[in-house]
């Protein structure tokens, strides 16, 4: 129901625009950033092939594989070892203004000639909270009772989350603010598109792989049955 809702907002807001909303053609600049689709595909390759383009395309693909695990499986976790979805949901209530608050904190340190130190600066923390997570899943059903969690717990959880988001966002406010800085302003929407997808694909794919990776490297003991193999999920199953 809250997506058909929302859903149902957006198509309607959306429609209105591109029906009531018109351009100001006196602002229309004089050289237009492509001519078609064609002319466009060419312009991204040309600035794909540009050497600084491709070494910084190779960095950004691979820079998040570091904590890739961490932020795909960690909430997966928690729920398997029998935290109720329905708090981890409430937990993030509390982000959200913690979501609104640091992109204005963070770009005042992003707005600089270097906007990417921020980013190398979050990053080695982001790797910390990383084990902090698993040490977190570790914890979790050594702390659980009859009634469910302790108060204490989920204020750790609270604080692990904040701190994540931290420097989280440090490394996309900085990522975005550099990707805003050397974007050619004459074809800056294509350039900043092409560099925000490559960023946005080089957080996304390692989480994918990470989740795929989660059943094969799970161990699983069949109790009570020692002869018994569990390594795959039809044997765990039997």
């Amino acid at each position: 129901d809250f997506l058909f809702f929302w859903g149902a907002v957006f198509l309607i807001t959306t429609t209105l625009v591109a029906l009531l909303k018109k351009e100001n053609k006196e602002l229309t600049p004089t050289k237009e950033e492509t001519k078609g689709i064609t002319d466009t595909y060419r312009l991204l390759f040309s600035i794909i092939k540009m050497p600084a383009v491709l070494t910084f395309c190779l960095l950004i693909l691979t820079a998040k594989v570091g904590f890739s695990a961490a932020d795909a499986v960690t909430g997966l976790k928690l729920v398997e070892e029998g935290v109720p979805k329905e708090h981890l949901a409430l937990l993030a209530v509390p982000m959200v203004p913690l979501q609104i608050i640091l992109p204005l904190i963070i770009s005042k340190y992003t707005a600089g000639p270097q906007p990417l130190n921020t980013f190398y600066k979050a990053m080695p923390f982001r790797l910390l909270l990383g084990l902090e997570f698993a040490f977190l899943v570790w914890w979790t059903p050594k702390v659980k009772h009859e009634g469910g969690f302790p108060v204490y717990y989920y204020v750790v959880v609270l604080l692990s989350y904040a701190l994540h988001q931290i420097t989280l966002y440090s490394m996309y406010v900085a990522i975005m603010a550099f990707n805003a800085k050397v974007s050619d302003p004459l074809i800056g929407g294509t350039y900043m598109t092409l560099l925000n997808t490559v960023s946005n694909l080089g957080g996304n794919w390692p989480s994918t792989v990470a989740l795929w990776l989660v059943d094969p490297l799970t161990v699983k003991v069949c109790a009570g049955a020692s002869e018994q193999t569990c390594g795959t999920t039809a044997a765990a199953e039997v």
